[in-house]
């Protein structure tokens, strides 16, 4: 970033796996990162260099995957809970420590994989393990108390701390998916977590995907920029809105949104598949800000999909002309 003058207002990252319970392998869970810290220390460190570049640290807390990833029932593990709550408090302890202001986006994937499990669309036939945490223990023992307690524990020991809940658009029904994130009690987050693609389109376009791209169905996958044919930005903007509407209209934030550059032939190469979020949203910001949109967190959602380092200069140009003429977020 610092290479292509690069300033970001937010930059995020993963806090993965809970000790003892990593299923997925690949080392340690995040409080152990940090080896010359104490636990949690990667907190620490990750503030402060994102700090020393003028930006406000984002955390994603990727715990749930741990036990079995897409499995809702491991919240009514209790050995699994005790040792995710314990992190969970962690976290906030560490965030505080900082004393900066932090954005902390709250479980990716597992509300969709709780909507498609939960009886009736019904969070609150989820059991879970809830009341064991002490400053939760007026709280149901039920998925509606997970999300409580999520919240209660960061405004109680991280009160600069702001958190966002990733409803999963799965099911192509965003009132559905709206209702189903109410009930859990995600109205009472401070915004909502946008995903908005996790790999660059081209990457779902070529006849073989690479695994991480593979079994995403048939598309079509790249938005129309010229909002007339199926899907387009406006249509993808239309779907917050209506989610929005049944969580107090909370701000969004559009997180790990793709990379790519724009492209006329679908498809493309590893590190060098199309798409046009960057291209687009980055030159309609009051369509965004018009909508509730607070901020844009740009990423790459695998290991082949575009970066920085890629991208011909795409980001760097268009941020720099974005900053020249910013987009007030309305009152």
């Amino acid at each position: 970033m610092k290479a292509q003058q690069i300033a970001p207002d937010i930059i995020d990252t993963y806090l993965v796996a809970v000790t003892g319970f990593n299923s997925g392998g690949g080392g340690n869970a995040w409080p152990q990162w940090q080896y010359n810290y104490p636990d949690g220390g990667v907190i620490t460190v990750f503030s402060n260099d994102v700090a020393a570049m003028g930006a406000v640290p984002m955390f994603t807390l990727f715990q749930m995957p741990s036990l079995r990833g897409g499995d809702v029932t491991v919240i009514n593990d209790a050995p699994f809970m005790a040792a995710y709550w314990a992190q969970v408090k962690l976290m906030y302890q560490k965030i505080a420590e900082t004393g900066r202001p932090t954005l902390v986006n709250l479980e990716p994937d597992f509300w969709g994989f709780a909507e498609g499990s939960a009886p009736g669309g019904d969070p609150a036939k989820l059991p879970a393990r809830v009341s064991t945490v002490p400053e939760c223990a007026s709280l149901p023992n039920t998925a509606v108390g997970v999300v409580g307690c999520l919240l209660k524990l960061g405004r109680t020991y991280a009160p600069k701390a702001r958190m966002g809940f990733p409803p999963s658009m799965w099911y192509g029904n965003p009132d559905a998916t709206g209702s189903f994130m109410a009930k859990l009690g995600a109205d009472k987050a401070d915004f909502i977590v946008a995903q908005t693609s996790d790999r660059d389109a081209g990457c779902f376009e070529v006849p073989t995907p690479v695994d991480e791209c593979a079994g995403r169905g048939t598309g079509p996958f790249y938005l129309d920029e010229n909002n007339v044919t199926t899907p387009n930005f406006n249509q993808s903007l239309d779907q917050w809105k209506t989610l929005r509407s049944h969580l107090g209209n909370l701000p969004i934030l559009f997180w790990q949104t793709p990379m790519g550059v724009p492209s006329t032939t679908p498809g493309g190469t590893p590190k060098h598949y199309r798409d046009n979020h960057v291209q687009y949203m980055l030159t309609h910001p009051t369509q965004y800000t018009g909508n509730g949109v607070f901020a844009l967190v740009f990423s790459p959602g695998g290991a082949t999909s575009a970066d920085i380092t890629n991208d011909g200069g795409q980001f760097a140009r268009l941020f720099k002309a974005y900053l020249a003429n910013p987009a007030p977020f309305p009152p």
